[in-house]
């Protein structure tokens, strides 16, 4: 087969992978899927002796035909390197009855990094291919751990640029500081007065700004993505729930064909997305389950059938999952209809206008795979300290949403197959959190977050990483709080467009 992407709002509009890399977004607005799931061989038992890069290369080919054998290895290579802290890259922890895949062991200690490690070396590559000859302008939104990826990844790769905007009062205070003292003389981080979904927004309109664009292209610069819209984001997060399959059949947890759960936290519904195609190509996973915190858009979704973003918004422990626009979904909803791109316009036409939409009968029968449930923060926070104390094992806040809702589904379900957690981050990220949880306290506000991070690791015992403890004497580089109406004139000042 042919593999080719095409828009999820117009099947005529189709390019390869490598252009749907450079484009990010679909020129009308949709995103990009791929024409059909290709046909991979997934034998675990071959699988389980083969390293983390062996495996992105199986099934990276898969799904990105345009690059070449030699080509596809070296963004592996130079992706998958010494920037991870762990030689397995995504290991597998056995915790209690459950296995933790560990996604935070990459420069920034955040699941983002097992993408954003390998999308600059995909798009400098992509662009070669097409005889792309000007600067490839990455413009992203950030709930926290996208920005600071990004920007790890990008920075100083020749012909680019990376605009990342961020809600000011949105992210922990280590992810803030992360952010703000990026080097590199291609970043620029924007902090906003608004929250992640007025950034994403207004994003995807600069994204769509005709006049903008042939600004840009007069000037030698053209826009991309580094967000999970963005399918060379998508795919290389495939191949960890292929790899973690892999590890349990290794470790004899399961046979090759057992069934299991994942349990994701989710905000844009990336991460879970790229589950839910691993079991397209052939992974038995039985229940994808969909893990939010009380910005639970994404749970009533799956539990009602109705998307409706008209809702309280709240500011959490868990600021990654603060979204109520979930733009990945928007995939999903595409595969539900049988991959109706007249539907799935309607339905997005119908968010924008109204702020909500209401799936069919059928496709509520077609998403069956998936469970949706909440955790609240006091619940978030009981999780933390009880997998603590029973198992010695320190969760951040979002991996604990992500096991607080599997206990709800297995207890309601009594379904106790293998279940993956999928651990997102750092517990380091958010020191306030979880000490307070470890504490059985207050959040800590009297306290900074790197007098906090000692006490976690008083507490826990847990190596601090390197990438928390360079932030306290790293400069502050990025300063900018503008209003997210001042959006546009700020990316015409920073390009120099003014």
């Amino acid at each position: 087969m042919n593999l080719m992407y095409h828009s999820t709002r117009d099947d005529q509009n189709i390019v390869t992978a490598s252009q749907a890399i450079l484009q990010g977004l679909a020129t009308d607005g949709g995103l990009y899927v791929p024409t059909g799931m290709p046909k991979i061989t997934l034998d675990f038992d071959q699988l389980a002796k083969m390293s983390y890069q062996e495996v992105a290369y199986l099934i990276m080919q898969a799904f990105l035909p345009d690059f070449t054998k030699e080509e596809l290895v070296a963004c592996i290579n130079k992706a998958y390197d010494q920037k991870f802290s762990d030689e397995k890259v995504a290991p597998l922890k056995e915790v209690g009855e459950q296995y933790y895949l560990e996604l935070f062991h990459g420069a920034t200690i955040a699941f983002k990094d097992m993408a954003l490690s390998i999308l600059p070396h995909l798009m400098t590559t992509a662009a070669e291919k097409n005889k792309v000859d000007k600067e490839i302008v990455i413009l992203t939104a950030t709930s926290g751990d996208t920005g600071k990826a990004a920007m790890a990844g990008f920075a100083d790769v020749p012909k680019t640029k990376i605009i990342v905007f961020y809600p000011k009062d949105g992210v922990s205070a280590i992810q803030e500081r992360q952010m703000v003292t990026q080097k590199g003389e291609n970043t620029f981080v924007v902090a906003l007065d608004g929250n992640f979904d007025d950034a994403q927004s207004k994003v995807k309109e600069l994204f769509n700004d005709v006049s903008l664009k042939e600004e840009l292209a007069n000037h030698g610069y053209q826009f991309s993505s580094a967000n999970s819209i963005n399918i060379g984001r998508l795919v290389p997060q495939i191949v960890y729930y292929v790899y973690a399959y892999a590890q349990l059949v290794k470790d004899k947890a399961i046979k090759s064909g057992d069934q299991i759960n994942i349990s994701v936290p989710t905000g844009n519904f990336g991460n879970i997305l790229a589950g839910y195609y691993a079991k397209q190509i052939g992974v038995p996973i039985n229940r994808l389950i969909c893990a939010s915190n009380p910005n639970k858009v994404l749970s009533d979704f799956f539990q009602t059938g109705t998307y409706d973003r008209n809702r309280p918004f709240f500011v959490t422990s868990s600021p990654s999952m603060d979204i109520l626009i979930s733009s990945n979904l928007e995939r999903l909803i595409y595969h539900l209809t049988n991959d109706n791109s007249q539907k799935t316009k309607e339905f997005m036409r119908q968010l924008i206008k109204n702020g909500s939409y209401q799936i069919t009968p059928s496709m509520r029968t077609k998403a069956a795979d998936f469970y949706g449930n909440f955790a609240s923060e006091e619940e978030t926070k009981a999780e933390i300290k009880n997998t603590f104390t029973a198992q010695n094992y320190v969760e951040d806040p979002h991996t604990a949403v992500a096991a607080a809702v599997y206990r709800k589904y297995s207890a309601k379900n009594q379904d106790h197959l293998p279940t993956v957690i999928v651990a997102t981050a750092s517990p380091y990220k958010f020191p306030n959190v979880v000490v307070a949880a470890l504490q059985d306290a207050l959040p800590l506000e009297s306290e900074d977050d790197f007098s906090l991070v000692e006490k976690l690791h008083e507490l826990s015992k847990v190596a601090i990483p390197s990438a928390v403890t360079e932030l306290k004497t790293a400069p502050i580089r990025h300063d900018r709080v503008i209003k997210t109406s001042q959006m546009k004139p700020t990316v015409i000042n920073i390009l120099g467009l003014d």
